[in-house]
């Protein structure tokens, strides 16, 4: 009934694996060397150039480039050291810049230096960023840094930093944004003064200004505490766009398979890598990651490398809030959880509307979140894994498997019907079976390397076919009459399903109960058991291989951004 690589290949298929191991790590070290040279990796012409790596590269690409990205922050880090005075780049103060005189570094990121400068013609007071890396800066900085003071400078709203110039002097592009005198919100969180309803208060705030810049075509696509300027009084910024994207941007500065900003606080989609589905609904995310840190004082995922904290973002749930705080109120719990859903669409559908529960909670009103519990709790037992891509790779083969097993069902019940030696069961259902297995496998391995994940299943298949094929030479030593046993086949089947699903998606739990319920039919309806599994088993596999291989000619199709 499921298919499994024979024995006899092993060592060939052992020869061959490794071969294509050695390939496909080549490929990934030379994607890996081009950028970290700054070239731009778009990983759907990778995949559309090597369509045998399509799955290996669409699944690793994701994680190896947020690897590197922080391991980049890191090393920078050390090179910049954690205070001003610790030799890292910057212009000598006080320094004459222009029509401005530098006089305070405020702090430094990944691309950008921001200094507090008195801008002498107005006599006033400003902040100043610059690119970090000088004139060193390559041009897809400089185009990146333009773009923030180009997204920053549409936006007016009480919530965001004000952009006031733009400009370059003696190469060292810059632009002027209003001074805000106060604390990032993340230093208040690491001072311990912030209350669940002042964080409420001011998520509130940053809610409506996210929202503004959706309205004008803007995702941040970086919210974090760092990034939330609180000034005296009690007002919360927003700040730092670098990475925004702009939806009528013609010439996007990033591509597919490229993953920007801040791992602990990104969304489940930024943080796999592909570039497409990242909208809105990412920086709702990002502020349900912001508020669960600002009510808890932890983040929602803590990693003990970028790799296990990307993990465990495209897998795990974290732990709820109450866990944390439990004094925390249950509504304001119900928000950070509904914004933090991983499937977008049991997300709040905007800022906006997160904001409207952030403010209903201040004024002890009912909130909406409380409304899709039971939604969101079914969700998150029937979401993909981050493993289910590999099932592309299977669709158009599992709707050929539902056919085989029609057919071997149909076959059994004529022989059955006949009273036909009871030999010829097995021969039926382990040789027959068995053949198509090879076939199976051949085709797959037509189609690129295996991964682990499908090895994994593969051999849960295999332990199902052992356990099928166990019943007929079981049945012959208690002396029972031929296919007494076979009910079972939806126990095995049901298992083997009830597995996929913890492993690839839980959409497969209505898979093994129906499979497990047939086991009851099979017995009521002895006649015609055979064809009441079959039916059973190739829909099990038809609907869910036929979703998939949709999917693959999708994802298989030109992209276009």
């Amino acid at each position: 009934m499921l298919p499994f690589p024979s024995a006899n290949d092993d060592d060939d298929d052992d020869v061959e694996s490794t071969e294509i191991d050695e390939r496909l790590a080549a490929l990934i070290a030379s994607l890996a060397d081009r950028h970290q040279k700054g070239d731009s990796i778009d990983i759907v012409e990778e995949c559309q150039r090597y369509p045998e790596f399509a799955a290996e590269l669409k699944s690793l690409w994701g994680t190896i480039v947020v690897t590197e990205a922080v391991g980049a922050v890191e090393a920078s880090a050390i090179r910049l050291g954690k205070d001003a005075g610790s030799g890292a780049w910057q212009l000598p103060l006080p320094y004459q810049f222009g029509d401005f005189e530098l006089q305070t570094l405020l702090g430094r990121g990944g691309m950008g230096i921001v200094y507090q400068a008195q801008q002498i013609s107005l006599d006033r007071e400003v902040a100043i960023k610059m690119i970090l890396k000088d004139q060193l800066a390559s041009q897809q900085d400089r185009q990146r840094f333009f773009a923030e003071a180009r997204a920053t400078a549409k936006l007016e709203h009480p919530g965001i930093v004000p952009v006031y110039d733009v400009g370059e002097i003696d190469g060292r592009p810059y632009f002027v944004m209003k001074l805000i005198k106060g604390k990032t919100l993340y230093e208040l969180i690491q001072n311990g003064e912030l209350t669940p309803r002042t964080a409420a208060r001011y998520m509130e705030q940053i809610c409506r200004a996210v929202q503004f810049a959706h309205d004008h075509g803007i995702v941040h696509r970086d919210i974090k505490p760092s990034n939330i300027l609180i000034d005296e009084s009690g007002q919360a910024r927003l700040t730092d766009f670098g990475l925004a994207k702009i939806s009528d941007s013609v010439d996007s500065l990033t591509k597919t398979g490229v993953v920007l900003g801040t791992p602990t606080y990104m969304s489940p989609e930024q943080a796999s890598g592909r570039m497409g589905p990242i909208g809105p609904a990412s920086d709702v995310y990002s502020l349900g990651s912001v508020l669960y840190h600002a009510i808890t004082g932890q983040p929602p995922f803590v990693g003990k490398n970028p790799v296990d904290l990307v993990f465990k973002i495209l897998e795990q749930d974290p732990p709820p809030p109450r866990v944390l705080a439990p004094k925390l109120d249950r509504d304001l719990e119900m928000i950070a959880v509904r914004a933090l859903q991983k499937p977008k669409d049991l997300r709040y559908s905007s800022a906006d509307t997160m904001g409207d529960d952030l403010l209903a909670y201040l004024r002890d009103e009912p909130i909406s979140a409380r409304s899709g519990q039971f939604a969101h709790i079914l969700a998150r037992y029937f979401r993909e894994t981050h493993h289910a891509p590999v099932l592309e790779n299977w669709g158009l083969l599992w709707m050929w498997h539902s056919l085989v097993l029609i057919l071997v069902c149909v076959l059994t019940e004529i022989l059955q019907w006949n009273n036909v030696n009871r030999w010829s069961y097995p021969l039926l259902w382990t040789v027959g079976l068995g053949a198509w297995a090879g076939v199976f496998w051949a085709l797959r391995r037509r189609m690129g390397p295996v991964t682990f994940v499908e090895r994994q299943i593969a051999h849960v298949w295999g332990a199902s076919m052992l356990a099928i094929a166990s019943m007929f030479p079981i049945e012959w030593a208690l002396d029972l009459e031929p296919l007494q046993l076979t009910p079972l086949l939806g126990v095995i089947s049901g298992m083997v399903f009830l597995i996929k699903a913890g492993i690839l998606s839980g959409a497969f739990y209505i898979q093994a109960v129906c499979l497990f319920a047939t086991t009851g039919f099979m017995l009521a309806y002895p006649l015609i058991a055979h064809l009441i599994f079959g039916a059973v088993a190739a829909l099990s596999f038809f609907i869910p291989g036929l979703k998939y291989y949709k999917q693959s000619l999708v994802n298989a199709e030109p992209s276009t951004r």
